[in-house]
């Protein structure tokens, strides 16, 4: 009976036993297919947000220019980073638009003034400024525009060279073009203020005018202003007094002949290459407008110009012994000069535009000589005197008695 049972028992452990057995290893196979599944998805989840977050950082390290810095500094802390060894320094820091400008400065339109106030910004926001020494030569060979360009392109950006020189064409030598800017004034107080400065210098010291003219004689050092225009002396006349316009018109020969031609090109210069053309008479707003265009330059310049420490240094500046030339006197050189009126009230409209674009409060202010009369005359101007004499390229430059201002 013992044996019978035992034997029972085992055959029945025999039978039970490929079921259990196969009961078992099919939960174990059915826990196991769903877990590479499961497993799929959380891997390709992970592989999709690392692969965000390697193009985004990517894309940070682009637009910066390199990587974080905060990754240098945690190299340079766990041990001796070769980093620059094997890549070699990171990339510099994009530059600010614009990098190049330049400052074409017309003579006698507030440009001294404008470039003491270039060499402390350029020290407070460390930009490069190069202001050129030559002061008498405007109009220069094509051979010397290259190498003028050239120079110019060469100096380390952010730069703003300035020179008195008539606008330089950059595209034309395939060269690329700076931004442009510059200030000008009323006609006839700019050549009022010439012509005196020439004599009589400024308030810098009573001789500088003897050292920038040794070789006047004290008959045209003392020449009455009115007898100068009255009687068509030739630094009274033009082609002498169409001074503006060819500093915008360029360099091309017909820039110098007053007319339409020279008036247009100018225009169409300023609207194509100067980022801003300001009058001197508004100059505050000048400079705030330079400041919002241009801040890597200008911020914070009309608080500079504001300075106690400025206007001692501005005040020096002053032409002396200016007066102003008789009603007759004054008819006659707006006559002469209505080409030159016609681009300044172009200049001003555009610049009122721009401060109204801006969102800065227009105060228009009349120019230094507005008698009546001349406001009739812009109405029944004729055409510009013409001169007896033809201009002569081998007369003496009507620029080189310029003078650094």
């Amino acid at each position: 009976m013992m044996k019978n049972f035992s034997s029972s028992s085992l055959n029945s452990n025999n039978n039970q036993t490929p079921n259990h057995v196969r009961e078992r290893n099919n939960i174990k196979y059915s826990l196991l297919s769903a877990l590479p599944l499961r497993f799929s998805l959380r891997g390709y989840g992970f592989c999709m947000a690392t692969l965000f977050l390697f193009c985004f950082a990517s894309l940070f390290y682009q637009l910066n220019g390199g990587p974080p810095k905060i990754l240098l500094d945690i190299r340079q802390y766990l041990g001796e980073s070769t980093f620059l060894e094997d890549h070699g320094p990171p990339a510099p820091n994009v530059l600010p638009f614009p990098s190049q400008v330049v400052y074409n400065r017309v003579g006698k339109c507030g440009s001294r003034t404008v470039v003491i106030l270039l060499r402390l910004l350029a020290e407070k926001h460390q930009f490069n400024l190069v202001s050129s020494d030559i002061h008498n030569k405007t109009r220069i060979t094509k051979r010397e525009q290259v190498d003028l360009m050239k120079n110019i392109s060469n100096i380390p950006q952010p730069f703003l060279y300035t020179r008195h020189v008539h606008f330089l064409n950059f595209t034309r030598f395939r060269i690329e073009q700076p931004v442009y800017i510059n200030i000008i004034r009323d006609p006839i107080s700019r050549f009022l203020s010439n012509y005196f400065f020439r004599r009589f210098g400024d308030w810098r010291g009573e001789q500088n005018h003897l050292i920038r003219t040794p070789g006047m004689k004290d008959d045209e050092r003392y020449l009455d202003i009115n007898v100068c225009i009255l009687e068509n002396y030739p630094e009274c006349s033009n082609p002498r007094v169409f001074y503006i316009i060819p500093y915008f018109c360029g360099q091309h020969p017909r820039c110098r002949e007053p007319g339409v031609w020279a008036l247009e090109r100018a225009k169409l210069n300023v609207q194509e290459n100067y980022l801003l053309v300001g009058i001197l008479e508004e100059l505050e707003d000048v400079l705030l407008l330079l400041e919002r265009l241009l801040p890597h330059y200008f911020t914070g310049v009309l608080s500079i110009y504001k300075s106690p420490d400025y206007k001692r240094m501005g005040n020096m500046t002053g032409t002396v012994r200016k007066h102003t030339p008789t009603l007759e006197a004054l008819h006659v050189l707006y006559l002469r000069m209505r080409y030159e009126y016609e681009f300044y009230n172009f200049i001003r409209d555009q610049f009122h535009l721009m401060k109204k674009k801006i969102g800065l409060k227009s105060v228009s202010q009349p120019p230094a000589h507005s008698p009546s009369f001349l406001r009739e005359l812009a109405l029944r101007t004729p055409e510009p005197l013409d001169e007896d004499e033809e201009f002569d390229t081998e007369l003496e430059d009507a620029n080189s008695w310029l003078v650094h201002q």
